[in-house]
């Protein structure tokens, strides 16, 4: 079983289908997965009064167990349905309730469970449905919304109706979907725990970065044995700086800057090679460069990118690079990461050809289309690799919405290529470090001192 996976709808429905293939009825799956789910809601009413909104289908279905099993547990329950059950599983899940159940709002009380509609709604509730649930939302002082909040598109976050309220939890029924790690659906949706129901691993599909794991270095190793990594130094030397001071905590052992001339800000613990870059790149022990940060857009920042296209044995391009890099200029089989913010990604898409929807499909049309992996940055992050690996960004602290933090991301994730991980796995690690080291960073931080953060995230990762 695994609990880090993120499945579409329709995953999701084939998963379900194996369970029952097995043997497994719908309202027994039911019974598992709404008492799980009653499970965490009676923890947090801690005996207090409880509405349960319902609709038609399972999602429904599984409002009627959870009712039931709050009653049972001592709760106070009103359940509320606007519309008659649809399927034989919600049908049979109200008749175990039993209980009454009223048609329209007005009920008011502690804790307000959402059980309209869930992952299947692909478009918008009804008006009468949105004012309903909004009205219920108002009375109550605590929303648990079930698998997701009524209105959210679960493919892809959006959110179907304007004016659609906030919850502060919601309960993810056997497995996440896309909408739990992307926005703006993510933003409602308050804190979120998983209740497993039984599904096993689906091939293919997508996962939640998690907390990586990352040794120290063996006992005999040295700096060139630990990753030398090279970072090009362009037009604006402030960002290649940030680059090598978030590189040198993330654990490569060498970090060299590769610039024209040092500049005076530079500290006495980065080297600056000021050899003309093709030499300089020549030197055999480089096992990473980042190209990018501060690097400028004229045509000798882009001679330096095609330089570090062709010498480099394995590159992170970031930033300025990405918005000169062209279909042509790519070497085949050499492991490149790019790490595009969403305008960067539009022009890469627009570059390479790619047309898709969604930032999930276009980060993946990109990297199958260019044969790198792509992590395109932001909010909601995402990881894509040429073979269809997925993986989502758990949500980072919004002080990272500051100039000079992407810069520090690819600091990190070039470190990490030159200590040994291949792409995707420098890309997962370093969004999980980036996040770990604004968190230990604290509110309103300078991207100095988030890179300074870095050595401490990595050290929870030992």
């Amino acid at each position: 079983m695994n609990f880090g996976q993120v499945l579409t709808a329709a995953q999701m429905r084939a998963a379900e289908q194996a369970l029952f293939d097995a043997g497994v009825s719908v309202s027994d799956l039911m019974e598992t997965a709404a008492g799980g789910a009653a499970e965490w809601i009676r923890r947090v009413a801690a005996g207090r009064g409880v509405t349960v909104l319902c609709g038609p289908g399972n999602n429904g279905g599984d409002g009627y167990v959870i009712a039931r099993r709050l009653r049972e547990a001592g709760n106070a329950v009103t359940v509320v349905a606007p519309l008659e059950p649809a399927t034989d599983a919600a049908k049979e899940a109200r008749r175990r309730w039993g209980g009454a159940v009223s048609p329209s709002g007005g009920a008011q009380g502690d804790v307000l469970v959402d059980c309209l509609f869930g992952s299947g709604l692909a478009r918008p509730l009804a008006a009468e449905h949105a004012l309903l649930l909004r009205d219920l939302a108002a009375r109550h002082r605590y929303r648990v919304a079930v698998d997701l909040p009524s209105g959210v598109a679960s493919d892809s976050g959006a959110v179907l109706n304007e004016r659609l309220p906030a919850f502060d939890l919601t309960l993810a029924l056997g497995a996440w979907k896309f909408a739990h790690w992307s926005l703006p659906g993510r933003a409602l949706m308050g804190q979120m725990r998983l209740v497993p129901i039984g599904i096993a691993a689906v091939d293919g599909a997508a996962h939640v970065v998690e907390r990586p794991r990352i040794a120290a270095p063996d006992t005999n190793s040295h700096k060139y044995r630990r990753g030398l990594l090279g970072i090009v130094g362009g037009a604006m030397p402030g960002a290649s700086l940030l680059a090598a001071a978030a590189a040198q905590h993330a654990g490569a052992g060498y970090v060299k800057l590769l610039a024209p001339e040092a500049d005076p800000r530079t500290p006495p613990d980065v080297v600056t090679e000021t050899a003309p870059l093709g030499q300089a790149l020549a030197d055999p022990r480089f096992k990473a460069v980042l190209v990018g940060p501060g690097l400028g857009r004229n045509d000798a920042a882009k001679a330096m990118l095609a330089e570090a296209l062709r010498q480099a044995p394995a590159l992170v391009i970031d930033a300025d690079a990405l918005m000169l890099l062209g279909p042509a200029m790519l070497p085949e089989g050499k492991p490149i990461l790019a790490t595009p913010h969403d305008g960067e990604l539009e022009t890469l898409c627009r570059s390479f050809g790619v047309i898709a929807n969604g930032r999930a499909e276009r980060a993946l049309a990109l990297a199958r289309a260019s044969g790198m992996v792509v992590l395109a940055k932001g909010p909601d992050s995402i990881v894509a690799a040429p073979d269809g690996r997925l993986a989502l960004g758990a949500p980072a602290p919004s002080w990272l919405s500051v100039a000079g933090t992407g810069d520090v991301l690819a600091g990190i994730a070039a470190s990490r290529m030159a200590a040994g991980s291949d792409p995707f796995a420098a890309a997962c690690e370093a969004l999980w470090l980036h996040g770990e080291a604004a968190r230990r960073a604290g509110a309103a931080f300078t991207p100095s001192q988030l890179a300074q953060e870095v050595a401490h995230a990595l050290a929870a990762c030992l």
